[in-house]
C-alpha cells in the first residue's frame, strides 16, 4: 500500500510536512509548472500526470490523499484506473470545485503582475504555525501566480458529480467546520452517494485544516486506514 499525497491548486509537496513526517514511506508529489514544466491544464490531465508517476516509481495499492484540487485528481484517478487504487481521503474537496469567476481574472491578472501574488496568500495561512505559514508562502512565490491560475482553472471546469456512484473504493472526507471555499456539505454528498464513504469534521478548521491541526488530521487518517485497510503503514 502506498500513500501518495496530492496537494492543492498553487500548493507543492511542501504543505503535506506534517503528514508526510508522520506517516511511514508515504510520498507527496508536486504538479508541474512551479516552475518546471508545462502546467497541467485540466483535472483529467493531472491524473494522466500521477499515473505516469506511480507506474514510474512502481507505486501499488494507492491511498490517494488529496487537498481541494488534489481531491479532485484522487476522484479522477479513481474513475481512470479503479484497479490502481485501494481508497481515497479527500481534504476539503468535493465533486465539483467551481471557482467564482472573479477569482480567477484576478489570478491572471496576477500573471502579469506577480508583485500582487505575495497579498494574496495571507488570508490562506492565518491559523497556520508562523514558521510554517512564511515558509509555504515563500514557496508559492518562488513558483509564481501561474501555476495557482491554471491550477484553479482545473477546478472551475472539474465536475464528476454524476459519477460519484461509480467508484467503488473507501473513501474518507476530512473537512473543517470554517472551510467556506469547500465547506462540509461537498463532503456530506460525497458520502450520501457513494457506497463507501463517511467523514471527520474538524471544528475550527478552515481550508487549510491540515497544516493548522495536523494532528487531528492525521489521527482521522489513520483511524480510516486502520477500518478500512487492516491497519497496513498506518
Amino acid at each position: 500500500m502506498q500513500l501518495v499525497f496530492i496537494h492543492g491548486s498553487g500548493g507543492s509537496e511542501l504543505v503535506w510536512k506534517y503528514q508526510t513526517g508522520h506517516f511511514a514511506d508515504a510520498v507527496a508529489v508536486t504538479l508541474p509548472g512551479r516552475p518546471e514544466g508545462e502546467p497541467l491544464k485540466t483535472v483529467p490531465e493531472a491524473s494522466q500526470w500521477l499515473k505516469a508517476q506511480a507506474d514510474a516509481h512502481g507505486w501499488k495499492d494507492l491511498v490517494l490523499i488529496g487537498h481541494s484540487y488534489g481531491g479532485g485528481i484522487a476522484l479522477q484517478y479513481a474513475l481512470d484506473y479503479p484497479d490502481d487504487v485501494a481508497a481515497i481521503i479527500t481534504v476539503g474537496s468535493g465533486g465539483r470545485l467551481r471557482v467564482h469567476p472573479d477569482t480567477l481574472q484576478l489570478m491572471k491578472d496576477m500573471i502579469d503582475s506577480p508583485e500582487d501574488y505575495p497579498a494574496s496568500l495571507d488570508e490562506s495561512y492565518q491559523k497556520v504555525d508562523p514558521a510554517f505559514a512564511q515558509a509555504l508562502r515563500e514557496r508559492a512565490i518562488r513558483q509564481g501566480p501561474a501555476a495557482a491560475y491554471y491550477d484553479l482553472m482545473a477546478c472551475d471546469q472539474f465536475d464528476v458529480m454524476d459519477r460519484l456512484a461509480e467508484i467503488n473504493k473507501p473513501l474518507h472526507a476530512i473537512v473543517g467546520t470554517e472551510d467556506v471555499m469547500t465547506p462540509p456539505k461537498y463532503s456530506e454528498f460525497m458520502c450520501k452517494i457513494m457506497q463507501q464513504a463517511d467523514m471527520t469534521v474538524i471544528e475550527g478548521g478552515t481550508h487549510f485544516v491540515f497544516a493548522e491541526q495536523p494532528d487531528a488530521v492525521n489521527q482521522a487518517i489513520e483511524n480510516f486506514l486502520h477500518r478500512e485497510l487492516k491497519g497496513e503503514n498506518a
